[in-house]
């Protein structure tokens, strides 16, 4: 049985807005300039950590004749100008919507730090605003990224939120473990090129959030 629900929380890269494909278009043709591959056996061990130690991960898979540190900044010149054309996954603004119709209180819980959030949220302001809390990567109480609960932790503790009573959105197996170490339950919508045996530990795996019924959760349905 599912537990009841009363506060949620979101990732956001691959899960509210399609950035992944930005991050991917941008990640391979840097590593393009140096004869490499970007391809899902590295991508899929750098989705949802935090940034140096994604970078640190990628250079040292691909044997990359470049620090972490000239990696990012590269990329995230080019991520600054990609990032404002983001769009929305599948049943992300219907979902976020309705909770707040509901008077259901949210938050996101993002790797990014405050500046990109900003970029990515530029289309989205209409409904972003109904998060009552968003938590970035350099938040002043966050600690460490994920997989460590830092950002679900802090975030929770925005909107008065108890683990037991959040249910948690992600899309990455490091935000899974962030919130199985913050001991929230966890909905995750894995990219599909994902092997799902990764989320073991997940209360709910969907391929969308367009399948999600709020009702499986204690949560108000959706009005058919």
């Amino acid at each position: 049985m599912n537990p009841t629900i009363k506060y949620v929380l979101f990732d956001m890269d691959g899960l509210l807005l399609d950035t992944e494909v930005i991050y991917t278009k941008v990640t391979q043709a840097i590593v393009g300039e140096h004869g490499k591959v970007f391809d899902w056996s590295v991508k899929g061990n750098m989705i949802g950590r935090p940034e140096l130690d994604s970078a640190t991960y990628l250079v040292e898979a691909l044997d990359l004749p470049i620090t972490p540190q000239q990696y990012l900044s590269q990329r995230n010149m080019m991520l600054a100008k990609a990032f404002p054309d983001a769009e929305a996954l599948p049943g992300a603004e219907r979902l976020v919507r309705h909770l707040n119709a509901h008077g259901i209180p949210i938050a996101i819980a993002t790797s990014s730090s405050e500046s990109m959030f900003e970029l990515k949220a530029t289309k989205h302001r209409s409904w972003f605003d109904f998060f009552d809390a968003v938590v970035t990567s350099d938040h002043k109480d966050v600690q460490k990224g994920k997989p460590a609960p830092d950002l679900f932790n802090v975030a929770a503790e925005l909107i008065g939120a108890d683990a037991q009573h959040t249910l948690v959105f992600e899309d990455a197996p490091s935000g899974l473990a962030a919130a199985v170490a913050a001991d929230m339950p966890a909905v995750v919508v894995p990219d599909p090129n994902m092997d799902k045996a990764r989320y073991k530990e997940a209360t709910l795996i969907l391929d969308s959030l367009m399948s999600f019924k709020p009702e499986q959760f204690g949560l108000p349905a959706f009005v058919v």
